[in-house]
């Protein structure tokens, strides 16, 4: 009878612990630090991977584009970028960017050229589109807060009602606020199926998760983490990165999972990317650093 007994606990323990085992099984590469590939910048900002796996990013008050390629290569995309920040890339190859010189989003072609897709909302100046998401669609989601910069030769006074989320639509002729109950909106990610929207709040300190609806409007709001961010994604497994202190992440439950320490005073933003879209490239003050992933990234 006893033996009855322990034996399906012991299966028991072993079923546990096998699966706590899984459960804690690292996102980091087995060994891999936080390694810097590159330095002597003025803050870097807005990484964004092409479909090779280079990596795009900018040097804000140096107003550059940045490419680091996936055979370690650094080159300048761009010059006078109209002060880039956050980029994406949309499905045709072309690089958007929140250029917040004149506080417009631009289309930018790999030759260089570009096209100004947005310029005001209602007539008014937006307050400086920071960071920007495509959805699978081609609509694009972008946040405006107001960061004051020494660079703009208007009045650095708000003009728009408050500090939103915007939509632009596939078409790139409508645009649209889709969240306006945010204190600071900034990093912003979605997951590649379309059906979810990742908004940190980096005023309140919180994040929150949207469900997408078809028209591209946002419901369902909820708090996702207590833990505001400047730039976000996403890798394989729906987990979620957000970044200041260092790089925090989360499972798609809002549990935290892991923790990466970056030597930086802030970092500012993170992109998976390499040929196999496992490295994670992290912007951080005067710095480009990476560290090697279990996990991949989403294109």
């Amino acid at each position: 009878m006893i033996r009855n007994i322990i034996l399906p606990l012991a299966l028991l323990f072993l079923s546990s612990f096998s699966a706590f085992g899984q459960k804690q099984t690292s996102i980091i590469a087995p060994g891999a630090k936080v390694e810097k590939l590159a330095d002597g910048f003025s803050f870097t900002e807005g990484p964004a991977v092409d479909k090779k796996g280079n990596i795009y990013f900018t040097d804000q008050p140096n107003d550059k584009i940045l490419k680091w390629s996936t055979d370690g290569k650094l080159t300048t995309f761009m010059e006078n970028t109209g002060r880039a920040n956050g980029l994406y890339f949309d499905k045709d190859g072309n690089l958007l960017s929140c250029s917040d010189m004149d506080n417009e989003l631009w289309s930018i072609e790999q030759d260089g050229n570009h096209t100004v897709l947005i310029t005001d909302f209602e007539g008014k100046k937006l307050n400086g589109p920071n960071d920007l998401w495509v959805h699978p669609k081609g609509g694009i989601y972008f946040t405006d807060p107001l960061y004051k910069r020494d660079y703009w030769t208007r009045s650095p006074e708000m003009q728009q009602a408050g500090q939103y989320v915007y939509y632009l639509s596939p078409d790139r002729k409508t645009l649209v606020k889709v969240a306006t109950d945010l204190v600071q909106p900034n990093g912003i990610i979605g997951t590649p199926d379309g059906k979810r929207l990742y908004v940190a709040d980096i005023g309140a300190n919180k994040t929150y998760v949207y469900a997408i609806l078809p028209d591209g409007s946002l419901w369902n709001k909820s708090l996702f983490t207590s833990l505001g961010s400047d730039g976000m994604t996403i890798d394989s497994k729906g987990n979620i990165y957000l970044t200041g202190k260092g790089v925090t992440v989360f499972n798609p439950q809002g549990e935290k999972i892991e923790h990466i320490p970056v030597d930086a005073g802030w970092t500012a933003n993170v992109c998976f990317g390499g040929r196999d879209m496992k490295t994670l490239f992290i912007t951080a003050s005067e710095n480009l650093y990476s560290i090697k992933m279990n996990v991949k990234g989403v294109r």
